[in-house]
């Protein structure tokens, strides 16, 4: 029998994960401020302040899941702290009201600086930054009587991916034959999560209750370095592989102390200056799922970036 979720989010894993529930025959509520997002007869497009309980409220009534995808408005510790705990709350709140679980897409930040391949069991507990923000918003979830399900993604890449390191840094960069200059240590192994494949797992997390109220990583390839992956971008695309140069650690850190932007993505630029590794086998085996292969999903990043131009 066909259910309805509510996604809120029309980002690249909202986006996908709507379309992914559209395409096996369920009903969808897509809230965004905007009211935009896929077109599909099964994806209902709303408009609406997700920090807003009343709006939330109205829109998970009768749903199976709410699948959380909203993004601070800056990429700063203090904006996310301002907003994301109290948007939470809200998601929280109005999910159980409808007897709902609330799925979220995670990052790795809360697992803060590592000397080994991350698994289920490392301790999430960074202490600085964005990172400790993404702690508090575990713990809350945590506590809360409301059901969830978080699901940790490496660096994004694959079709709608947009502002990511694999994307439009990466892609447009490779397709035109210019050197690719990157951030940290360009031959350190680096784990890369194909979208379709977070979007997959959250399904899956939403629809079997015996993992609700758990930490999953999403099914993840094999890690490989971003050179390797600016490679493999231009072997499926059929061009010549550019040159790969770095971004100095140093340069960004001295440009940081005087550009708030440069200095937020010199704070997390420790996951590029040495092996930055997901193992989601544990994570794999629970929901059933395996990630798709690399080239698989670059051949169709690439074909998608190629609809782009």
């Amino acid at each position: 029998m066909n259910s309805t979720y509510l996604v809120i989010g029309a980002g690249p894993v909202g986006a996908t994960i709507a379309q992914q529930l559209a395409a096996r025959g369920d009903r969808v509520r897509l809230l965004t401020r905007s009211g935009s997002g896929p077109v599909h007869a099964s994806i209902e497009r709303l408009r609406g302040d997700a920090s807003d309980l009343d709006t939330l409220t109205h829109a998970a009534d009768g749903t199976r899941a709410v699948f959380h995808c909203m993004h601070g408005s800056a990429y700063a510790a203090d904006t996310w702290r301002a907003e994301l705990p109290r948007a939470e709350k809200v998601v929280l709140e109005a999910a159980g009201k409808a007897g709902a679980v609330v799925v979220f897409p995670e990052s790795l930040y809360a697992y803060g600086h590592v000397t080994g391949p991350m698994t289920e069991q490392t301790p999430r507990n960074a202490d600085f930054g964005k990172p400790a923000v993404r702690v508090e918003l575990l713990r809350a979830r945590d506590a809360s009587p409301t059901p969830t399900v978080s699901v940790a993604a490496s660096d994004f890449y694959g079709p709608l991916v947009r502002n990511a390191h694999a994307g439009e840094r990466m892609v447009p960069t490779v397709l035109a034959g210019r050197t690719m200059r990157v951030l940290g240590d360009p031959d350190a192994p680096h784990s890369w999560t194909y979208v379709p494949d977070l979007g997959a797992a959250m399904i899956r997390a939403a629809d079997e209750e015996s993992l609700w109220n758990t930490f999953l990583h999403a099914p993840t390839a094999p890690a490989i370095s971003q050179r390797a992956m600016v490679e493999l971008y231009a072997d499926v695309a059929g061009v010549a592989a550019p040159r790969v140069g770095r971004i100095p650690t140093w340069t960004l850190k001295a440009i940081g102390a005087v550009h708030a932007g440069t200095r937020e993505l010199a704070e997390m630029v420790y996951q590029f200056d040495k092996p930055f590794v997901l193992d989601s086998s544990a994570s794999e085996s629970l929901l059933g799922l395996s990630p798709t292969p690399l080239e698989t999903g670059a051949k169709a990043t690439v074909d998608w970036w190629r609809t782009q131009a």
